[in-house]
């Protein structure tokens, strides 16, 4: 039975994010194509994983049988979360562009994650997995354009979870969502409209071709 683990991470509910929308039409069609299959939903808004202290970061390079128990809560924690990505078949992952790059609660989530060892180095225990992440934006940062350079998301995500845990990563990015509410941005309604629905279309058709690769 596939499982999804599905992590969302904007302030915003759905009916005013970019991201959750378009997650969640992918897990809409994911679920018509694993009708049997088990969704892991994290939202980290409104369910934030701790920050990485010194004890869940000594605790993984410790013996255990030197762990005090504050660092045996703070692993314990941490695995509970590897264990999540581990078992998953695939992942889904909300990501909005804050301040040029991602929430502090997803990067909380994947300080906990990226284990050196276990989940990334030289054999990732998720190695190969797909995920697909939503990666929204208010403006545009795409090649070509002014802002090209500050765009902290899909490089640095393409960094930790493909270079690093050997994921298999795709994205999916819904521009310019801030364009039906700035003045200044009147002109680029039509372009975030169609970007929306682009984003919206290959939720879906990522979700079935994943489905189809699944049942392979």
């Amino acid at each position: 039975m596939a499982t999804l683990l599905h992590i969302d991470s904007s302030v915003f509910p759905a009916s005013a994010s970019a991201s959750r929308a378009v997650a969640r039409t992918f897990r809409q069609a994911w679920e018509e194509q694993h009708p049997e299959g088990t969704v892991i939903h994290r939202d980290l808004a409104t369910d934030p994983v701790p920050h990485l202290t010194a004890e869940s970061h000594l605790a993984a390079v410790t013996d255990p049988a030197e762990h005090t128990p504050e660092q045996a809560a703070a692993l314990a924690r941490r695995l509970l979360l590897i264990e999540e990505i581990e078992r998953a078949d695939a992942l889904l992952i909300g990501a909005p562009m804050y301040n040029f790059t991602i929430p502090s609660t997803l990067k909380a989530w994947l300080d906990n994650v990226i284990l050196v060892g276990r989940t990334a180095g030289d054999a990732p225990s998720a190695k190969g997995t797909p995920v697909t992440v939503v990666a929204s934006r208010g403006g545009s940062y795409a090649p070509g354009t002014p802002r090209e350079g500050y765009e902290y998301v899909q490089n640095y995500l393409r960094a930790v979870l493909g270079d690093m845990m050997g994921l298999d990563v795709d994205f999916i990015v819904p521009e310019l969502t801030m364009a039906p509410r700035v003045p200044a941005m009147a002109d680029l309604v039509p372009l975030f409209e169609s970007s929306r629905e682009r984003a919206h279309q290959d939720a879906t058709a990522r979700a079935r071709a994943l489905g189809h690769r699944q049942a392979a």
